[in-house]
């Protein structure tokens, strides 16, 4: 069948939001109301009104979870990880030299999330130079890909971890 046909669709986007938050691991759920609060379909608050009562306190919670811009699940899901390990991050942060970058953590260390377009030599050169500028302003950059955020993301926050241990020591190299 066809989303046009009668019949179609079988629930609003509402009930189907308001159904993942109540249902779906908290990620999925997150990842579900972040693209459609993005695109501008629906609400925080909305849903945030329909989830009222001490039963739906783990709903709100995904909801507080919402980032104003996501340009990718990866920094939605980086943005969590990071707020969940305690660390203050800021999403789409313009710096000097550099342009924006995808995160600033404790306001010294870039995260980016780098997708497959990342690998073409042209992007790689760029990414080097941004990195570069960073440097000269003071701010160390880390890499992820997919598979760090999706499938290791306790390996990345330990990364970024040590790396801001490192700089409370006043150096970056290995202990």
């Amino acid at each position: 069948m066809q989303a046009s046909e009668p019949g179609y669709p079988v629930a609003g986007l509402a009930d189907v939001l308001l159904h993942a938050l109540k249902c779906l691991p908290e990620l999925e759920a997150l990842a579900l109301v972040q693209s459609a609060t993005g695109r501008g379909q629906i609400s925080a608050q909305f849903l945030r009104d329909k989830l009222i009562g001490n039963r739906n306190g783990r709903a709100r919670a995904v909801l507080g979870l919402l980032i104003p811009r996501a340009d990718s699940v990866l920094e939605v899901l980086a943005h969590t990880h990071f707020v969940r390990a305690g660390l203050t991050v800021r999403m789409h942060v313009p710096l000097p030299g550099v342009g924006e970058v995808d995160c600033l953590v404790e306001e010294c260390v870039v995260v980016e999330l780098d997708g497959s377009t990342h690998f073409e030599p042209r992007q790689v050169k760029k990414d080097q130079r941004r990195n570069n500028a960073g440097m000269r302003g003071g701010f160390l950059t880390l890499r992820y890909y997919y598979d760090d955020v999706v499938y290791h993301p306790e390996a990345m926050v330990d990364e970024v971890l040590a790396v801001l241990r490192l700089r409370t020591l006043g150096r970056f190299a290995p202990e």
